[in-house]
């Protein structure tokens, strides 16, 4: 497969990470009757509530190609998990989007595999994303408590990913990415996958260098790998320069093999537009070579979500 990454102003891409709702459907109490626009991670978010479709994602996505989607499950409400990863499908019947998904299942439950299996009656679904509990600062500490990467509960459920062969997307912050790195290490077999670079959110130098050590934490285990996405800070307005050290130093760190260009849209379009998202990453790829560039923004996400293309497109 050899999909053009650049014809004239049009840069091809897979998005690895994107979401799609209907508020008429489904429940999403981020969205609605739990509407805290403190506790979200980019502060005001009154513009994402409201239904965005695949044609809604066209419409954001105009000026780019984008070759195929990964659907990660966008905090519907737990008890219409398997409902969500439904109607995806229907999406995709309908619009062609998205092409994988990876749908949610809590991993310290009695029902984690029949969850998981009900799930998989869906042939689109590649992995999972269930975010362990963790600690609002780095200076606290939830280690071992029910829920946490320690639990044993937790990992007898995520155990069950290597069963069902299914990937992991994992959403945590930064200070937890050794502990991270230590489930890695122990489901060598299950491929994982850091959503939004994890979170660099404290730029200052200092803060640059602890993130800098936790990433080298988790990319000392060669099945993680990395999403490039989601720069946009709280109160912050997007910054090409800033956010291109992330990316650069991400690919340090991982090595291109294992990162993959990623939107998190809507969610971004707080902060920019999706052609000028794709742009500035595509800008910020500018040392590596053709191949490499284009395995980034397309060809990894294809292979790890396991994506075929239409013929006409590879």
């Amino acid at each position: 497969m050899n999909p053009s990454l650049a014809s004239g102003n049009v840069i091809s891409v897979v998005d690895a990470h994107h979401h799609l709702w209907d508020l008429s459907l489904g429940r999403y109490p981020w969205l609605q009757q739990a509407y805290d626009p403190k506790a979200f991670f980019l502060g005001d978010h009154a513009a994402l509530r409201k239904d965005f479709f695949p044609a809604d994602y066209r419409a954001a996505s105009a000026g780019v190609q984008v070759l195929a989607t990964v659907h990660v499950e966008a905090e519907r409400d737990r008890s219409e998990q398997v409902a969500e990863t439904a109607w995806l499908h229907d999406m995709n019947a309908a619009h062609g989007i998205p092409n994988a998904v990876v749908a949610h299942a809590w991993f310290d439950r009695p029902d984690t595999e029949e969850c998981l299996l009900s799930h998989l009656h869906y042939p689109l679904v590649r992995g999972i994303r269930s975010k362990p509990v963790t600690s609002a600062t780095p200076a606290q500490s939830v280690a071992g408590q029910p829920g946490t990467m320690q639990d044993e509960a937790w990992l007898r459920g995520f155990s069950l990913l290597d069963k069902h062969g299914l990937s992991w997307d994992m959403r945590v912050p930064a200070w937890h990415l050794p502990e991270a790195a230590q489930v890695a290490q122990m489901f060598p077999d299950v491929p994982m996958v850091l959503n939004h670079h994890g979170f660099a959110w404290d730029r200052s130098e200092e803060g640059l260098k602890r993130w800098r050590g936790w990433m080298e934490v988790l990319a000392r285990q060669p099945n993680v790998h990395v999403k490039l996405s989601e720069f946009g800070l709280r109160d912050l307005p997007w910054n090409e320069q800033s956010n291109a050290r992330i990316v650069r130093d991400t690919l340090a760190i991982f090595g291109w093999e294992r990162c993959m260009f990623a939107s998190n849209f809507p969610v971004a379009g707080l902060r920019i537009g999706f052609r000028p998202l794709v742009e500035a990453v595509w800008r910020m790829l500018d040392k590596l070579t053709p191949d490499r560039r284009q395995a980034v923004m397309s060809g990894n996400a294809l292979r790890f979500y396991r994506i075929n293309l239409p013929p006409a497109q590879t």
